[in-house]
């Protein structure tokens, strides 16, 4: 299955954003944690710095895949922290990249001889 064509030119992601968009999926996170389920989810093939994630994080927000909005903790003497959250288009770039990876390890499978 193709990506249609407004998300075909942003594939294939790098594997550090397929991660950070993917710990996304549950619901909206801030950085600090997003850095973290990365290291999870890769099992710690994927150890981002806090440079290259909020860089990444700027660049997501730019492209629209990625919302961000204020919390003020109210606790913490009006801290405020930002959170993210996936968007519609970021959904749709997920889906996308993760059958773009399914069709590839298909035509590997069956090249070796397995079945898919």
């Amino acid at each position: 299955m193709l990506a249609s064509p407004d998300i075909q030119p942003h594939l294939p992601l790098t594997e550090a954003v397929l991660f950070m968009l993917i710990s996304l999926v549950p619901g909206p996170s801030h950085g600090y944690a997003m850095l973290k389920d990365v290291e999870v989810l890769s099992e710690g093939r994927v150890l981002l710095s806090t440079g290259t994630l909020y860089g990444a994080l700027k660049r997501l927000l730019e492209q629209g895949w990625i919302a961000r909005y204020v919390e003020h903790d109210q606790a913490e003497r009006g801290r405020v922290t930002h959170s993210y959250e996936l968007t519609g288009i970021g959904r749709r770039i997920i889906q996308a990249e993760l059958a773009r990876l399914e069709a590839l390890v298909a035509v590997g499978r069956r090249a070796a001889g397995e079945r898919a």
